[in-house]
């Protein structure tokens, strides 16, 4: 039986990887630190241990920040393009995923919001706005 992985890159390709399932976690976090590492209304994590993670090219593309004042908060990115990226949890037994990067979609879908109370004032559940197919 083969084992089920999933790959993940950033925008200009210079850095990929791929996980492995299951996760421990996958959630939409609205902390406001999620907001401003995401540019959005929350980040869409996935929490793996790290034996299911693997860089597969560029890794030394990638850069992290620590927030000075963060027990836990760090960031990944590409050096090229920016893009959000994975990265090692402090203690070293964890890594976060930012969904958006994965190149195939996983059977698993979030299952929990987090940080609810710290949304941002202007967010509006995405099943309560109107759809188009493409941008208007």
């Amino acid at each position: 039986m083969q084992e089920t992985t999933y790959k993940g890159s950033c925008l200009c390709g210079g850095v990929a990887y791929e996980i492995r399932p299951p996760f421990l976690f996958f959630h939409y976090c609205h902390c406001s630190r999620c907001r401003k590492s995401s540019g959005s209304a929350h980040s869409a994590n996935i929490f793996l241990k790290v034996e299911q993670f693997q860089w597969t090219r560029g890794d030394n593309l990638v850069e992290r920040y620590e927030l000075p004042d963060a027990e836990h908060l760090c960031t990944g990115f590409c050096a090229t393009c920016g893009s959000s990226l994975p990265w090692l949890s402090r203690n070293g037994k964890y890594v976060l995923v930012p969904a958006g990067g994965l190149d195939d979609a996983p059977a698993e879908r979030p299952d929990r919001n987090i940080y609810w109370g710290s949304r941002a004032p202007w967010y509006e559940p995405v099943g309560d706005l109107q759809t188009f197919e493409e941008g208007r």
